[in-house]
């Protein structure tokens, strides 16, 4: 995994999907499970630290090198952010928001 992109899956719903549809980022969705989609946006390096030590993440830099575990409340406000910015580059107003 490259050094500084530490992906975040989020999972998305029919109902979420639409709402991404509309903001113009559903092109970001990844079709995993059955059809189910998710949303994967990505930490820096620093961020990914942050999740881990304030949040008790799990950061899997063995195989993946995504950010797991984290709180629904922070997920959510991921999922928020990108709809309201229109743009996966929203970690550093979540941490900012959930801290």
């Amino acid at each position: 995994m490259a050094e500084g992109k530490n992906p975040i899956y989020v999972w998305v719903n029919e109902e979420r999907y639409e709402q991404l549809e509309k903001a113009g980022v559903a092109q970001h969705t990844e079709e995993r499970l059955a059809g189910m989609k998710v949303l994967v946006a990505y930490a820096t390096d620093e961020q990914a630290k942050i999740l881990v030590n304030e949040f008790g993440a799990k950061h899997d830099t063995s195989t993946t090198g995504s950010i797991e575990l984290l709180p629904k409340k922070v997920k959510d406000k991921i999922f928020e952010k990108v709809v309201q910015k229109q743009t996966l580059d929203v970690m550093d107003d979540v941490l900012k928001e959930v801290r």
